[in-house]
């Protein structure tokens, strides 16, 4: 069992096997998939060119910098600090990740773009916290789904 399982059972409360697991599985760990959740985001495909084509690489590196570049870098911060998570909107996610992604995404996982958007605002504080213990985000081969 790797870092993402260990994570995503501790968040989501279970086994990870539900809908919104595989999708910040997918999110975290950079799978990418066709049309690809994170593939499309470290490829720049970004409202906006958030990503642009800067070498920004897809899981929890890319994630976080594309959170970064749209303003929300002291929640990033927080959440990968020792302190209390700063919590994230879902406008605020919304804004960050754009209309198509988050519908790809709400899609992927079989739920309204809205509620989608609300769980994750949720979840990915928690997440990101506990993939990053250290303030530092965990080697690519640790992390696994």
């Amino acid at each position: 069992m790797g870092l993402l399982d260990t994570v995503l059972g501790s968040v989501l409360g279970g086994g990870g096997s539900s809908p919104m697991a595989g999708v910040l599985g997918q999110m975290l760990g950079g799978g990418g998939g066709q049309g690809g959740l994170l593939g499309g985001l470290a490829g720049g495909g970004m409202p906006g060119g958030a990503m642009g084509s800067g070498g920004m690489g897809g899981g929890l590196g890319g994630l976080l910098g594309q959170l970064r570049q749209a303003g929300l870098g002291s929640h990033v911060d927080s959440w990968t600090g020792s302190g209390q998570n700063q919590s994230v909107s879902p406008q605020e996610l919304h804004s960050a990740f754009g209309e198509q992604q988050v519908n790809s995404w709400a899609n992927q996982a079989g739920m309204h773009p809205n509620d989608f958007l609300s769980q994750l605002s949720q979840h990915l504080p928690h997440a990101v916290d506990q993939m990053t213990p250290t303030g530092q985000l965990p080697d690519e081969g640790t992390v696994s789904v």
